[in-house]
């Protein structure tokens, strides 16, 4: 139940309960929360093995949706996209399709970048225009 909190969180939770409720009372909130922890936890498995006990074998056919909505509940949409429309190739959504990947051979030149063209000198005081950008 309380899998996700850390050595961190439950040591700012002790010093908050110690100055929210003082030492004096802190050793019986701790009392109290731990028992009634220890009792819900014992309600749910007493309700799971009713459950299991009335239902028998279609207790596991209950529980199999209720597995493949927990899975679905930690997909991100564009995992839900790419299992459930692409069949799992995300090639369609990275945009690599369109560069097709050629091997280079040690006998060939590698192709040098293009060299960017030089700005033009600029006048001091003025600021550039782009007559494009308007």
């Amino acid at each position: 139940m309380f899998g996700n909190i850390g050595w961190g969180e439950m040591l700012v939770l002790v010093v908050a309960g110690l100055v929210i409720l003082g030492p004096e009372r802190l050793p019986g909130a701790i009392r109290w929360t731990t028992g009634t922890v220890r009792q819900a936890r014992e309600y749910l498995s007493g309700a799971t093995s009713q459950l299991r006990e009335d239902l028998g074998p279609e207790f596991e056919d209950l529980r199999q949706p209720l597995s493949e909505l927990q899975k679905l509940r930690g997909m991100t949409p564009r995992a839900a996209l790419t299992k459930h429309l692409l069949d799992g190739d995300d090639s369609f959504l990275t945009g690599n399709f369109d560069k097709p990947v050629k091997p280079v051979s040690d006998n060939q030149p590698q192709p040098q970048p293009p060299t960017p063209a030089p700005e033009p000198p600029r006048t001091p005081g003025v600021t550039p225009f782009d007559s494009d950008a308007t």
